[in-house]
Order: structure tokens, then sequence, then C-alpha cells
């Protein structure tokens, strides 16, 4: 989990700028890529999350990372920076084409995606186990480990059929529900649903979408610094020992280390799924080290030996 919310913080950084792909602000002005405009709506939506999280109570708390993403629209608005073109081009109702792209099975193609999916599971275990300390201060049991996983295979299987891209846990979320700690599944049944017509009523989906990648930015960058406390809180229950300090430190390091090099196992002998699994995730290179380090090095003697 602390690997999971170090590897968010440049996807933070680069929604606060404006949006990893755009042009820079030297080159098309205001709307450009580290633009002031941008920045300054980053941190004014920062600002009001972090106000609101700490200085107030009751719903005002609980609602504090939408109450900014509202004020940094209205901030990014007068910066001129919301784009509302998208929403008079979208249509009113649009029903996903089932099995669109055909059913084919090759070989190679369904061991990469098995072989991604059971990698990325390590991820969701993450997802899951940080979710519940951050929301309940307890471990999940290996039950709700289990259906989670479930879960969340026959969601990417029934996605398939509508003719979806797989999904993720999405780790940017569980330090929403770290903040806020609302639990409760009649709010998530209700995300759900707004998601769901979302994905039928294309105008309101691309209303959604002007909302400013610099507000989400200033929006969820302290979400990310969540789920890296949540992390250091879970690595440092128990004490934290000499073994615990190598596990961790060597796993943090070989993860975050190798994706922070571009190519690095992209090279000459290394197949290309090799940088495709381990090149592009921090997460997963982490969870594998420290496993294999939990598994090889020798267990500390109990308080009581």
């Amino acid at each position: 989990m602390f690997t999971i919310g170090l590897s968010l913080y440049p996807t933070a950084v680069n929604y606060m700028a404006g949006g990893a792909g755009k042009p820079l602000a030297s080159e098309i002005g205001k709307l450009g890529f580290g633009s002031w405009q941008n920045w300054t709506t980053a941190l004014i939506t920062l600002a009001v999350v972090t106000v609101l999280n700490h200085f107030t109570k009751g719903i005002l708390k609980l609602a504090s990372i939408l109450i900014g993403v509202i004020v940094g629209y209205v901030v990014a608005l007068g910066f001129g920076l919301v784009d509302f073109s998208g929403v008079a081009s979208a249509g009113l109702f649009q029903f996903p084409t089932p099995m669109h792209f055909g059913v084919v099975f090759d070989p190679s193609s369904c061991i990469a995606i098995g072989l991604l999916f059971a990698i990325n599971s390590i991820q969701a275990i993450g997802d899951f186990s940080a979710t519940t300390t951050g929301s309940m201060d307890r471990m999940p049991e290996d039950k709700e480990l289990q259906g989670g996983i479930v879960g969340y295979g026959i969601s990417n299987i029934i996605g398939a059929v509508l003719g979806g891209l797989p999904t993720a846990t999405y780790s940017q979320n569980v330090g929403i529900v770290t903040v806020n700690r609302v639990i409760n599944r009649a709010v998530f049944a209700l995300a759900a649903l707004i998601l769901l017509v979302a994905g039928l009523v294309p105008k309101f989906a691309s209303l959604l979408t002007t909302i400013p990648q610099c507000v989400i930015g200033g929006a969820t960058i302290s979400v990310f610094a969540t789920i890296t406390m949540t992390g250091i809180r879970m690595i440092t229950e128990g004490g934290f020992t000499p073994r615990k300090s190598s596990v961790v430190g060597l796993s943090v390091a070989l993860g975050v280390g190798i994706t922070q090099v571009s190519g690095c196992l992209a090279g000459e002998g290394f197949p290309a799924w090799v940088n495709t699994v381990f090149g592009s995730s921090s997460v997963v290179v982490a969870a594998l080290m420290a496993i294999l380090l939990n598994l090889i090095l020798p267990k500390e003697p109990s308080a009581n030996g």
C-alpha cells in the first residue's frame, strides 16, 4: 500500500499541471500543460479540501472532496479551462453492443491476459486491505478478500461481453474511503448507479468529463497522501524491526526504481511482456519482492523466545 501511494504521486502532479499528454503552456497558453492557471486552480481545490477536512465536522468534512471539486470547477470556469464542446456533440442514449469485437481465443493472448490478471490481483488485495484498514481499523478476512477478487473477475467478464476494456481496483478510490470512512453499501450502490447512467447517457458522461484535470489533481493528491500514510501505518504496526526494514526497503526500492527508469526491462533478451508486466507497475514488483523476501529472510525471534 505504501508503494501504491508513492506510485500515484506522479499521476496527481500531472493532473494538477493540466493533464499528461497536453501541449505545453508555452505553446498554446493557459490551456496548456503547466500553466499558472492550472496550478492556481489545483492549489485552490487542494486548499478547500484540506480546510474542510481538518477544520469542519459533519457533512462538510465528509463531503470535503466533492465541495473542493465544485469550488475548483467554478475557478476553472473563470479561467476558461472548462470545455463544453463535447457535451453538445454527445448523444442522449447509447446502449453498448454485446460482443462488439467478437470472440477469438488466441492462446498467447489468453496466457498474457491471464498472467496480468493474476498479478493485478496482488494490487487488488493491497487495495482491499488498505480500504479495510483505513475505514474499519482491521485487516480483511480471507473470505472477504476472496469475495473481492471473485467480484473483480466477474465484473471484468461482464464488461468484456459488453465490449468494455479490463478494469482495475483503482487505488485512487482507496484514499477517498480512508478519508471519509464511509463504507455504507447504499452509498456504493448509488455510485454504481451514477456510473451506469454515465455509461448509457453519453451527454451526462461528457458533462462529467468537462471537469478539468487540474481540479481532479488538486482534489486527489491529499487522497494519495492518505494512501501512503495508511501504508506506513500498516508497516509500523507491531514495531519496525530490521527484518521488516529489509523487506519493505528492498521491495519499494526495486518497485519504484524500475518504473522510474523507462525501458530498463525492454533491452535485448527480455521478452516484450516482461516490460509490460513488470516495467509499468511499481506495485507488482514491490509486492512480488515482498512475498519473496518474506519467505527467504529468517524470522525474528519472538518476544517470548
